[in-house]
């Protein structure tokens, strides 16, 4: 979030639009320069993941893995916005109950992985009061709508094409590429962040343990 984006692959790297450039002479090719990069820095996407219409691979721009807080655990930001249908929404109707907040895409392979575990937990922990919040990135409803129903989500996802929603926990805990899952507790604090793919019994664990921790 905090660092420019990067392109690992893909048909907008620099070196696809050299020949373009090429053609350039003087103050055209400072200005072709200059549109180049723009083209290359839309194509990352704000987290540095392949866009739609990419390779369909995620990069991250952090370490992948597990990171559970203790008592200093930092208070989720404040986050509204609409779910994929225009329905409006905010994390703050959800207090008083474990959050789990999952950050993909459609064109995510990594998010592909991991939505059958998604799914199945939020079947198995909504009975016990856990909700499940998911915030669709750089995407369109249409083919996240056709995701969900692909792999029987039934949760609600929030619209976010520009990458807002991911950049206002920027300051608190910041996901650091798509999938990133936050696990939340009753009180809004984030007990634990994953970054890449969950694992069922990995996320499990977690959501276990909020539940069972303070209110």
């Amino acid at each position: 979030m905090s660092r420019p984006p990067r392109c690992q692959h893909g048909s907008s790297h620099p070196a696809a639009i050299r020949p373009h450039l090429k053609r350039a002479r003087g103050g055209v090719l400072a200005a072709a320069l200059a549109v180049a990069a723009g083209a290359v820095l839309a194509a990352c996407g704000a987290a540095g993941q392949s866009p739609p219409g990419g390779n369909g691979q995620s990069s991250y721009s952090g370490a992948v893995g597990t990171t559970v807080f203790g008592a200093a655990a930092p208070a989720a930001p404040r986050v509204t916005g609409k779910t994929l249908g225009g329905a409006p929404i905010s994390l703050s109707q959800f207090r008083g109950h474990v959050v789990v907040m999952n950050f993909w895409g459609s064109w995510c392979t990594s998010c592909r992985a991991e939505a059958p575990a998604l799914a199945a937990l939020s079947h198995r922990f909504s009975p016990a009061g856990v909700r499940f919040l998911g915030v669709d990135i750089l995407d369109n409803p249409a083919s996240a709508e056709a995701y969900d129903r692909s792999f029987n989500i039934s949760y609600p996802s929030l619209n976010d094409p520009g990458d807002l929603i991911a950049l206002a926990f920027r300051n608190t805990v910041p996901p650091s590429g798509v999938p990133t899952t936050l696990v939340i507790s009753r009180s809004g604090r984030i007990s634990a962040r994953v970054i890449g793919p969950i694992s069922y019994a990995g996320l499990h664990g977690l959501i276990s343990k909020a539940m069972a921790g303070p209110v």
